[in-house]
Parts: C-alpha cells; sequence; structure tokens
C-alpha cells in the first residue's frame, strides 16, 4: 500500500480536498445517468463502487475526523450500500499508513530522539494504519511491542472536519438538524479523547485490570515510560484480526465462546464498571494464538452517567412491554417525547419507540439468544428503512433521545454485529 508523505493540516486545505471530493461524486452521477440514457436498466453498484473509491480515497488522505466517521458508518450495514460498507470498513486497519519521516517528527518533538534510538528494533512500514494513528512494530530487551503513532494535526482539524461532513452524515443517517446539534458534541468530544493517548493509556490499564477475571479475554501490558500524548505503546498481541480468524472456519463451538466472551466483556464493563470500550468493531480485536479474544484498542470510553444508567436499562427490563407499566414516563425522561408533544405526535412517537424497543431489546429478554439469525437483522434493517422513510420522522423538528445513548447504541449495534459475523449463541441472561 502507498505510504502517504503529508497530511492536509490546514482548514483551507482540508476544506478543498472536500470539495474536490465533491465535485468527483459530481461526475460521477453525470457519467451514471448518461449511460442510463442508453442503458435504463443500468444498476447503481458502478456508481455507488465509484463514489465509495472516490471518497475514501479522499477521506484516507485527510485522515482524523473525517475518515472516523467514515468508519463508523461502515458499522452500521442498514445505512450504507456494500459498495461503501467495504470500502470504508477499510478505516479500521487498513487505511493508507504515513511514511517513516513523518512517524521520526512525531518521536523527535516528544522524546528527542528517534525511534530507531530508543527501539532495539523499529518497523519503518506501519503494520496496521487506522483513522486517528498507525501501529508498528518493535522490540526492546528481547520484547515485541506494538507502537501506536498519532497522525500530525488530527486534533486539531476535528472541529472543522465535522463542520464539513455533518450535513453529508445527517443524510446518511437519516436524521433531522436538531437531532444532529443534540448529537455533534457527543462526537467531538468523544474523537478529541481519542487523541489523548495519555487518557486513553490510563484507561486501557484501569479497564484491563479490572475486567482480567473475565474468561477468556487477553489484554496486552502498557509501557508508560515509553508513551506520551501522541504515542502509545504495548506488548505486541500475537494473532489473527477478527475477519481473518473467521476465514480460516472455526468451529461453531469456538465461535459461540468467543461471542460468549464479547458478550461477558461488554456487561461487565457496562454493569459493572458503568464505562465501556465504545467501538466495537473488528479492527480493535485480536484472537489469539491460544483462542483468547484479545481486546487491544482503549481509544473510545464512553464512561456512563448514573441517572441515564438508571432510566436508559429499564427498558431491557422483562416487563417494560407489558401493559402495566409506565413507558411514556419513561420516554419522556429519556427525551424520546417532550412535553410539546401533541397527542398525535405522542401516540406516533409511542408507538415507533416501543417496536424499536421490543426488537432491539430481544436479546436481553431472553436467557440465551441466536445472533446468527439473519432473519432478526432483516427486521432491524426493514424497520429502520420503514422509520427514515416516514414524513414525520423526517419533518420533525424535535431533537427526540438522550445524548449518552448515542455511543451505548453505537456500542451495542457494533457487538451486536459482531456477535451475527460469528454466527454466536450465547447467554444473555445468566
Amino acid at each position: 500500500m502507498k505510504e502517504q508523505t503529508s497530511i492536509p493540516i490546514s482548514k483551507v486545505h482540508r476544506a478543498s480536498k472536500f470539495v474536490q471530493t465533491g465535485a468527483r461524486v459530481g461526475g460521477n452521477y453525470l457519467k451514471y445517468y448518461s449511460k442510463r440514457l442508453f442503458d435504463p436498466s443500468l444498476s447503481r453498484e458502478d456508481l455507488d463502487s465509484d463514489n465509495a473509491e472516490d471518497i475514501y480515497s479522499s477521506l484516507s488522505e485527510l485522515k482524523g475526523g473525517a475518515l472516523k466517521v467514515a468508519q463508523m458508518l461502515s458499522m452500521d450495514k442498514n445505512l450504507l450500500p456494500s459498495a461503501y460498507q467495504n470500502k470504508f470498513a477499510l478505516a479500521q486497519y487498513s487505511a493508507p499508513p504515513l511514511s517513516f519521516p513523518l512517524v521520526v517528527k512525531t518521536f523527535r518533538k516528544y522524546f528527542g530522539k528517534s525511534p530507531e534510538e530508543i527501539f532495539d528494533s523499529f518497523s519503518r512500514i506501519a503494520s496496521n494504519a487506522a483513522s486517528i494513528g498507525q501501529v508498528h512494530v518493535a522490540t526492546l530487551n528481547g520484547k515485541k511491542l506494538a507502537v501506536k503513532v498519532q497522525y500530525p494535526g488530527v486534533r486539531d482539524s476535528i472541529n472543522s472536519d465535522l463542520k464539513m461532513v455533518r450535513p453529508i452524515a445527517a443524510t446518511m443517517f437519516k436524521i433531522n438538524t436538531q437531532e444532529m446539534e443534540q448529537y455533534i458534541g457527543e462526537v467531538e468530544s468523544k474523537l478529541i479523547e481519542e487523541t489523548d493517548y495519555t487518557l486513553e493509556l490510563k484507561r486501557s490499564v484501569e479497564i484491563s485490570n479490572l475486567c482480567a477475571h473475565l474468561e477468556n479475554l487477553e489484554f496486552p501490558e502498557y509501557h508508560p515510560e515509553l508513551s506520551s500524548e501522541r504515542i502509545l505503546v504495548m506488548d505486541w498481541l500475537e494473532g489473527k484480526h477478527f475477519k481473518d480468524w473467521i476465514k480460516t472456519n472455526p468451529t461453531q463451538e469456538d465461535k459461540d465462546q468467543l461471542g460468549q466472551s464479547l458478550w461477558d466483556f461488554y456487561a461487565f464493563q457496562i454493569h459493572s464498571l458503568r464505562q465501556v470500550h465504545a467501538d466495537p468493531h473488528p479492527g480493535n480485536f485480536i484472537i489469539t494464538e491460544t483462542g483468547k479474544l484479545g481486546v487491544i484498542d482503549f481509544g473510545c470510553v464512553k464512561e456512563i452517567p448514573a441517572n441515564f444508567y438508571a432510566l436508559y436499562f429499564q427498558l431491557m427490563r422483562s416487563d417494560v412491554l407489558s401493559p402495566s407499566f409506565d413507558m411514556e414516563s419513561l420516554f419522556l425522561q429519556l427525551g424520546f417525547l417532550t412535553k410539546s408533544d401533541t397527542g398525535k405526535e405522542r401516540a406516533f412517537f409511542m408507538k415507533i419507540f416501543t417496536e424499536m424497543i421490543e426488537l432491539l431489546g430481544r436479546p436481553f429478554r431472553s436467557k440465551s439468544f441466536d445472533f446468527g439469525d439473519d432473519a432478526y437483522f432483516q427486521e432491524i434493517f426493514a424497520m429502520g428503512d420503514r422509520v427514515s422513510r416516514m414524513k414525520e420522522i423526517r419533518n420533525s423538528k424535535k431533537a427526540r433521545g438522550n445524548k449518552h445513548a448515542l455511543y451505548i447504541n453505537r456500542t451495542y449495534f457494533g457487538l451486536y454485529n459482531l456477535l451475527n459475523e460469528l454466527n454466536a449463541n450465547v447467554i444473555t441472561n445468566a
């Protein structure tokens, strides 16, 4: 994969890249509709493929918040055509890496030395590259290490990047402007946290230690003395990335065991620690040579406020759908309904949100759940498509929901998708 020798850092330079990408996408549409004049049966697959290639190429060059949004979009199988999903998923660990001189520059800024002066050996080519940083292999005193180096200028460009991708994300997520404004601050704060490797180091050590008793999990040891604000060093975990491991055709027993480890890991964080690894995409996990689930990235962690936790997880109760449960009061407290809703609006949104709770909370209301049941996911996708087309949703002038739910919902959706890829049947209520 070709390395990048620079990253556009200034607002003007980054904005011009967005404009250029928009022009290329516009050109793709012109080509597509011109061809359709002569062949009305032409499908959108070529258009989607061309657009996905151009958009990903631009975002991968920009990196940072822009590429992170693409990565987030790729986790939602219902949100984008497969061409976009497949291309944007590369942002998880296969983005174009930065050239070695830029890596050296970062090391000299924080340590006054090149990486080759600090480590016994240091790979000049990154082994993995994602949206915020890239990973190099190093050795020191006989130990193999993973060295994560952040891209230059990422933190400073987050605010301006989100302003530029906001209208695109609003369209793709199919949510109104008011809801976008409610959530954009939460997204920005989490992205800024992800650029603070000192905070990631603290959280990584803390959560790893607190989860060490859970079965079939493995965490790397971290090295504070070799780390800084933009460089994070940990032990190298040998194994395969999640998707590569699945390609080895493991037994269903092994997939179920791995799925159970994932479920238990997230349940313990959410219900016992009240903070959670909120970025469950395949690139953040390694399946070790002994078959354990290796967790290698705690850049995105959502701390769950006590008052929100008490309200949100009432939605998972076994009796939440019974006529005696005061769902209306709970929806008001969570922001699904507002006090200014008309009777017609309240009835409409009560019905829609109750349907969502029944469907998305189904795994919590049984002792075990088969995440390999594609019919269940087809129900989710069909409902998402139906809701996105409702004029009452599109035209709503009110923000609905709770900002804290954004990353909790994203965590569960990512977890569900991982379990679906495993076709795992897991115990959800021990």
